[in-house]
């Protein structure tokens, strides 16, 4: 079994390293930490990562993964295997999740609105509601 942290490299992410990696020495599990990259959501990657020509292959994704995860665990935990992903951040966060049989899988939620829930919806939401494993919820300022 596996640990699993979902991150964006935004803000509360450390938060949500911290989290996953105190359940994976409480449980003796291995942490993965898994970047997912949606190109719409996520420009400020490409201002700080991506050259606006790249085309986010695979091997990228699995690239700009390791390079975000090294900037927000640099303080916030010390072992950790790196894994990116291109597409839906809920659908690829729960298939991560079901392919390591994750203990846990460890989430950031941010404050919204009842409206702001209905009309967007969010990943966070997304992945609580469809996981088939416990899921842990960090809760971060927006």
């Amino acid at each position: 079994m596996t640990i699993v942290a979902a991150i964006d490299g935004e803000n509360g992410s450390s938060s949500v390293l911290s989290e996953a990696q105190t359940l994976a020495e409480r449980f003796g599990e291995p942490l993965e930490v898994l970047l997912v990259y949606e190109a719409d959501d996520h420009a400020y990657l490409v201002n700080q990562y991506l050259n606006e020509r790249d085309t986010l292959s695979d091997d990228r994704a699995q690239e700009l993964a390791e390079e975000v995860v090294a900037d927000v665990a640099a303080d916030a935990i010390d072992e950790y295997e790196p894994v990116g992903r291109v597409g839906d951040p809920a659908e690829e966060i729960l298939d991560r999740a079901a392919a390591v049989d994750a203990r846990y899988i460890v989430i950031g939620g941010r404050p919204r609105s009842p409206v702001g829930k209905a009309l967007f919806g969010s990943v966070t939401q997304s992945v609580l509601l469809d996981a088939d494993r416990p899921v842990v919820t960090v809760m971060v300022e927006p």
